[in-house]
């Protein structure tokens, strides 16, 4: 290669190495590995679909950025980000984490849960949850119960622990207890596979709360992009175009939670 052509050469690497052409850093995110379908799908540790999954891919691409995942144990979510290992923890609500140490800015509310208690199809009578005594809950280890948190602790109800949403559901279609907390959409995705007279039914409405991401609050994180674009997503239509790819209709809005 003549001398002049190498030194071109070398002159153009040496000009996309240089910060103002390297490439952005990429959108680190935490995930639960706890969450099930239609929300997340994870397979060996890495997420695959659902439209979290994809709520956080199209942040990524509107802002021009790639995006990591760490997919953890629920337990482990929060300190990953306290502890800087990434930026964005995405479907989360300010009263799962109470005590959120550091610098942090939420969010919009991006689509509204409805936590359901629930039943099979033979024990689908309406209930309150404070008129149960010494029954045993379906709950996903780690999960934060707000509106039963009164009667766990008065030890009117049971906590039975598993280790994700799909696990606690399987584990109400087999007897264990007769009763577990679900969000709407996941029952809904978790009855696709049973028959129409054996699937799960909600006895009454626990709560109904909207849930966005929490971002780091540090210089090396474009804050304000985020939110901006989370906000464009939302009020574009975008985030419920993306719930109905995989039949999640945002649920009725009610005031109260009553029985169904």
């Amino acid at each position: 290669m003549p001398m002049y052509r190498l030194r071109l050469l070398l002159s153009a690497l040496l000009l996309l190495s240089s910060p103002g052409f390297a490439a952005e850093a990429p959108l680190r995110f935490v995930l639960a590995d706890s969450w099930s379908m239609p929300i997340l799908l994870v397979e060996d540790g890495k997420p695959y679909g659902g439209f979290l999954f994809d709520i956080m891919e199209s942040l990524s691409n509107h802002m021009g950025r790639s995006a990591e995942y760490q997919v953890l144990a629920r337990k482990r979510v929060q300190s990953a980000l306290e502890q800087g290992e990434v930026d964005i923890r995405c479907y989360a609500a300010q009263s799962w984490v109470p005590n959120m140490s550091g610098d942090y800015i939420w969010s919009l509310p991006l689509v509204t849960q409805r936590d359901l208690l629930i039943s099979t199809a033979n024990n689908a009578t309406p209930v309150r949850p404070d008129q149960l005594d010494k029954e045993n809950i379906g709950t996903v280890l780690g999960y934060v119960y707000p509106s039963l948190q009164a009667l766990f602790d008065s030890h009117q109800l049971h906590r039975e622990d598993a280790r994700s949403q799909d696990q606690v559901l399987l584990k109400l279609v087999a007897g264990r207890y007769r009763y577990a907390v679900a969000n709407q959409w996941s029952m809904d995705w978790f009855n696709r596979n049973l028959a129409p007279d054996k699937q799960l039914r909600g006895v009454s409405i626990l709560e109904e709360q909207g849930v966005g991401c929490v971002v780091r609050d540090d210089p090396n994180v474009p804050v304000q992009r985020i939110l901006r674009t989370l906000l464009r997503m939302k009020m574009s239509g975008e985030i419920e175009q993306i719930l109905e790819r995989y039949g999640a209709q945002p649920p009725i809005a009610i005031r109260h939670a009553a029985p169904l």
